[in-house]
């Protein structure tokens, strides 16, 4: 297992005391801990206006975390950026400018085509640059030892949801969909066991019937929850025992989803 740096400590602090924040400093707390990478470049007035923020805010933020500046805080995001693989920076900050210096307006497909292949590549390496071997290897132990998997994934989560369930039950697994048809939400989910797993998919404006359904199912005894969100303070957050936080969802997760069934897939054939 890794040894935690700096900005890992940092965003741990940032997770542990935010309910303690106030609004505003909640508001900056979401987007220092989902955009580390930018933060590292950004100016102090870019960086307030991308968190919706005013800048004084942002020293108060840096003050209250013992820092004398916010500067002093960004040395911190700068140090682990350039830690990180020299291709991945470079990706990252060639993508930032192709994507905010043009200003052009893709009209054509083959133009809304290039811009959407930017973003969700950006969003692929990102989703390899944040997620854990820990992480990943702890979710396919519960899946591999739940006895039933229940797939919650809302709206846009649906397709996500749906694929997991469907590559789930190809390997033999009791997977289920919640889907809630005829409004049977609480009904699907009311045989959860603590021996079983829920996997819970949602992303800002996150669906108040599927945070519902994890805050119950984990009291009516789900003690395993795999979230995949898009915030490391998603309301999620607070009943995964594994949060994995991706961008763009309908490809990183869905990629994610794929590793997942594969990486269970791999791990029953050695068990044969």
């Amino acid at each position: 297992m890794k040894n935690p740096t700096q900005l890992s400590l940092l965003q741990d602090e940032i997770r542990h005391r935010y309910e303690t924040l106030s609004k505003r400093l909640k508001q900056l707390a979401r987007y220092m801990l989902d955009n580390s990478n930018s933060i590292a470049f950004d100016t102090i007035a870019s960086i307030a206006v991308q968190a919706s923020a005013p800048p004084s805010t942002l020293i108060r933020f840096a003050n209250a975390f013992g820092f004398s500046g916010f500067n002093e805080m960004k040395q911190v995001f700068r140090q682990h950026l350039m830690e990180e693989t020299v291709n991945y920076t470079e990706r990252a900050r060639l993508f930032r400018r192709t994507s905010t210096d043009g200003h052009v307006i893709p009209e054509k497909p083959a133009e809304i085509l290039n811009v959407f292949t930017m973003v969700n590549s950006q969003a692929l390496q990102q989703l390899v640059m944040q997620t854990s071997s820990e992480q990943l290897d702890r979710a396919v132990e519960l899946l591999n030892n739940a006895e039933n998997t229940y797939v919650i994934g809302l709206r846009r989560s649906f397709s996500v949801a749906s694929y997991l369930t469907y590559a789930l039950r190809h390997l033999e697994r009791r997977a289920f969909l919640i889907d809630g048809l005829g409004g049977m939400f609480t009904e699907q989910l009311s045989v959860v066991k603590p021996n079983d797993v829920v996997i819970a998919i949602s992303y800002s404006p996150y669906a108040q019937e599927g945070l519902e359904l994890v805050e119950w199912g984990a009291k009516r005894g789900a003690q395993q929850i795999i979230a995949i969100t898009d915030s490391q303070v998603s309301p999620l957050a607070a009943f995964s025992d594994v949060c994995f936080v991706v961008r763009e969802a309908q490809v990183a997760a869905m990629c994610l989803a794929q590793t997942l069934a594969v990486s269970l897939a791999l791990n029953n054939a050695k068990e044969e």
